[in-house]
């Protein structure tokens, strides 16, 4: 064989090296100004553009026509589920044991199922709760007019303002703004209280998936909450966690109380409505993936155009869109929630039987003479801590079925605090009598 022959081969392979090369230029070359090219628009342009932290849903509503017709329907759909729904039911008319478990507090006196977002100013404006001495502060979770105002006035500022003040500058219902940035209409934190309670766990929204956000979002409000020193300053309490036990343990720490049950002389806490911490809490459909608007807000359609439903309510009054995106067999999964709930029902009401014996003993041993003021002051914490993981089941709107098995335990622990603390009144007396002394 020949030098030149034996060359041959090794020139064929440098000239297929450089095809190699220069096609693999090619395609990096297209791809690089694939991606540098402007995103295309999805769907049809803005009919308008909507100014920043705009309160006026209605200025919205005219880009996102179906999404802003179904938040109008929260005004009226007062539909009652056998545990909740939005009609306006007085909780103490229902359960006469919450005057008893309130007394000393505005809770006691009114204490309404809350009813829909539109329905929100409404509402809050109208509980006997609220009176000269009301912080603005009870606004926060109230209307669409609060970002533009907490970035404007600085949510101390805001907080700080009476309550017949800042309503002078409030005119709108929860809305768009609450949840949206403008134009974009991605999901964001609007509540700086919510912010500051995440960058305390080191967390930042920012960083978030979208399926994450469309819970994140409805943290704005649903939340545990408390007002703080004298600026009656918007703070959750997640310091140490979202979890009861660290909540309480939290409220410990800082000595915060509500109000002083009348006669037992117990700092007592009042739980809002801690549905965020309840779900996130390890629950079945939070560790699915399943986020908060898929079954409070459920996908629909109008002709070819797919949207998320705001007409918020409960997914009893609408299983078939809210439990059939993911539930074939929807009578079963209704009737399996009845099931839960129920069994949740039994045993908060079985708490409740715990803590008004714990108060009545509290009560009788507080005005004996010669009561053994340190095994009292156990007494007043094992109440006051037994009465919040009571409450936050009671508050939380699910009746447990957004965590079942967290909610059995809270309430178990609750119960069983709650005899403690009767027991503890009873040794403190050093009298086994006034147990007979007790309603």
């Amino acid at each position: 064989m020949t030098v030149e022959a034996r060359k041959r081969p090794s020139f064929t392979i440098w000239i297929l090296a450089g095809i190699i090369v220069i096609l693999a230029a090619a395609l990096i070359g297209i791809l690089l100004f694939l991606k540098n090219q402007p995103q295309p628009e999805r769907g049809v342009a803005p009919i308008r553009e909507i100014e920043p932290l705009d309160p006026d849903s209605q200025n919205w509503g005219i880009n996102f026509p179906n999404q802003f017709s179904t938040l109008l329907k929260t005004k009226d759909n007062n539909s009652p589920t056998t545990f909740g729904g939005s009609a306006p039911i007085s909780k103490l008319e229902a359960d006469p044991r919450l005057v008893t478990l309130f007394a000393g507090y505005p809770f006691s006196i009114d204490y309404n199922e809350e009813r829909g977002h539109m329905n929100a100013l409404i509402d809050v404006r109208a509980t006997k709760r609220v009176n000269e001495t009301t912080a603005g502060t009870c606004y926060s979770c109230k209307s669409s007019n609060n970002p533009k105002l907490w970035s404007e006035m600085g949510m101390a500022k805001f907080d700080s303002t009476p309550f017949s003040e800042l309503g002078k500058l409030i005119e709108q219902p929860i809305g768009c703004a609450n949840c949206h940035e403008a134009n974009t209409m991605n999901l964001v934190v609007t509540n700086p209280a919510l912010e500051e309670a995440l960058q305390a766990r080191g967390k930042d929204w920012r960083t978030f998936t979208r399926q994450e956000m469309r819970t994140v979002v409805c943290a704005n409000c649903h939340v545990e909450y408390y007002f703080a020193g004298e600026g009656k300053y918007l703070t959750y309490p997640w310091e140490k966690g979202t979890k009861i036990e660290e909540i309480v343990d939290y409220y410990e720490e800082s000595g915060f109380k509500d109000w002083e049950y009348p006669g037992t002389g117990t700092p007592m806490l009042k739980a809002q409505h801690p549905e965020y911490e309840l779900f996130t809490a390890d629950s079945t459909h939070y560790k699915a993936g399943v986020a908060c608007a898929d079954c409070h807000m459920p996908y629909t359609r109008d002709g070819a155009a797919k949207f998320s439903s705001h007409n918020v309510h409960s997914p009893l009054l609408a299983p078939d869109a809210a439990c059939g995106q993911c539930h074939t067999d929807v009578p079963l999964v209704v009737g399996r929630v009845a099931t839960i709930q129920a069994q949740v029902n039994e045993r908060m009401l079985a708490a409740e039987d715990a803590l008004i014996d714990a108060i009545n003993a509290l009560k009788a041993a507080a005005a004996m003479p010669g009561v053994d003021e340190a095994k009292l002051d156990e007494a007043r914490t094992l109440h006051r801590q037994a009465q919040m993981m009571w409450d936050f089941i009671a508050a939380e709107n699910s009746m447990g079925f957004h965590n079942p098995q967290e909610a059995l335990r809270i309430l178990g622990k609750s119960t069983d605090l709650a005899r403690q603390a009767q027991l503890l009144a009873v040794q403190a007396a050093g009298d086994t009598s006034i147990l007979a002394k007790t309603p």
